[in-house]
């Protein structure tokens, strides 16, 4: 994919999230959606467990994730019935493709459940970057619908089952802006013993 370190620096520096409200069409096509997993799958797993899983959201679908969304918000929040529930309508419905992480660590191995977790992150990152190294913008998001246990089940987790992210693909609809990052000196230190 990168022909020489420069190309892979240049990638690495352009990589931006981008909002997922903002996402426009086209997103991937399932050729290159299927790239995209399939590049992001190349992260680091200790012990070869595939402690991670990837649902994808098609179109068609986002209606029956909205009602999801909606249900389980009403079920876990008394008293909500009634709500004005657009936000909830509005995060199902934003950027064209929506794939769902969750990480799966499997219990009862010698790998530490945190080192499961942590590579479920980073395929989450590798995601970010297929779909830019694509030409898309990601957006991971989560918010209370990726702490819901009634979504979570409705999206096949189970016990021990946690959703990494929601990771929405399109193409920006602007020019995405650079945010402000921490300072070099503010996060790296020497270690002084």
């Amino acid at each position: 994919m990168f022909n020489d370190t420069s190309s892979l620096r240049a990638h690495l520096a352009t990589r931006r999230s981008g909002k997922a409200r903002d996402m426009v069409a086209p997103g991937p096509d399932d050729a290159e959606l299927r790239q995209i997993i399939a590049l992001a799958l190349r992260t680091p797993d200790h012990g070869k467990l595939a402690p991670w899983r990837i649902v994808t959201v098609a179109g068609d679908q986002r209606g029956t994730f909205a009602t999801l969304l909606k249900d389980a918000w009403v079920a876990e929040n008394p008293g909500a019935a009634g709500m004005d529930l657009s936000a909830l309508d509005q995060f199902a419905h934003q950027a064209p493709t929506l794939l769902v992480l969750i990480s799966t660590p499997v219990a009862g191995s010698k790998i530490p459940i945190w080192e499961q977790q942590m590579s479920a992150g980073a395929l989450g990152m590798n995601l970010l970057h297929a779909a830019h190294a694509h030409g898309y913008v990601g957006s991971w998001l989560t918010g209370w619908a990726a702490y819901s246990p009634d979504v979570a089940k409705a999206f096949g987790a189970g016990d021990g089952d946690t959703i990494v992210g929601y990771f929405f693909l399109g193409t920006a609809k602007g020019q995405l802006s650079e945010r402000p990052r921490p300072e070099y000196n503010d996060v790296v230190r020497a270690w002084d013993i």
